[in-house]
């Protein structure tokens, strides 16, 4: 866990104090000094807010969520996404954001039961929200997805989706069917995008990805067989790139180009980086 943040779910709304971020669908309201406020300012501003959630402690302080019904004009404020935040420089902070993001998706995606359609409510210094009339509890959703460096010696196989930046290029990637192993939604997943076939797995470390609530699972794998042909629809273009030169990367903090990064840093003797938190 990154110094300073810690999450938990042992916060009561009731008590006072504390800092708070503000979130709606336009990302999280920030100022000069960036998207912590003092809790007791924020909830004074004329905010819509639908939900309060305690999320942590920053250096010993409470941290609160408050999610809203739409963005709203703050005199000195403005609203900026979780991406911006996460290409800047402050690692702290974005951990604490992209929790935040993830607990606000959660609250504003049950609000209402899935089994009976009856309003839920928040349960005390619980991350749960429950139906009474189902007496059912729905917990903070977490897909699992795989994402792989295939390689072939120098080479390296990257693709891009028509999603991405301009001519940008990274590794393959998908989520992780029912019933399926990670290692099994790999081989699927880079047969479908690329009609390529790996071989020699091996699991290089997790990431959590806030978009909206991800948790990639790194791979390297091995070319074991085929040709490139991009699946329609869904990749752009995927191509063999030489260590030595290769394409637009994505950000540094995205474990995509950790990925990348450490089989740069093996194959050409150099410092292994580090995994982002």
């Amino acid at each position: 866990m990154t110094p300073g943040w810690i999450t938990t779910t042992l916060l009561d709304n009731d008590t006072p104090g504390g800092w708070a971020v503000a979130r709606s669908r336009e990302g999280f309201l920030h100022d000069t000094n960036g998207p912590l406020f003092p809790r007791e300012w924020l909830k004074r501003q004329d905010l819509s807010v639908f939900a309060e959630h305690g999320i942590g402690h920053l250096d010993g302080e409470p941290v609160y969520l408050l999610e809203l019904n739409a963005a709203a004009e703050v005199p000195g404020c403005s609203w900026q996404s979780l991406r911006g935040f996460m290409l800047q420089g402050d690692h702290t902070l974005y951990k604490v954001l992209g929790y935040a993001a993830q607990i606000g998706t959660w609250a504003r995606e049950h609000r209402f039961c899935g089994s009976c359609g009856q309003a839920m409510v928040q349960v005390p210094r619980e991350r749960a929200m429950y139906c009474q009339a189902c007496d059912l509890r729905s917990y903070p959703r977490i897909s699992p997805s795989m994402i792989v460096l295939v390689t072939r010696g120098d080479e390296i196989l990257l693709a891009r989706s028509p999603r991405f930046v301009t001519g940008v290029y990274s590794t393959l990637a998908g989520f992780a069917e029912p019933g399926e192993s990670a290692e099994d939604c790999l081989i699927r997943e880079v047969r479908e995008e690329v009609q390529v076939e790996v071989k020699n797995i091996q699991y290089m470390g997790s990431q959590c990805w806030p978009f909206p609530h991800s948790m990639m699972l790194g791979f390297h794998a091995e070319y074991a067989g085929g040709d490139i042909v991009p699946q329609a629809d869904e990749i752009e273009d995927a191509q063999w790139f030489n260590i030595h030169d290769l394409p637009p990367l994505p950000a540094s903090r995205s474990i995509a180009r950790y990925l990348i990064d450490l089989y740069l840093a093996r194959r050409l003797g150099h410092a292994e980086p580090v995994l982002p938190g």
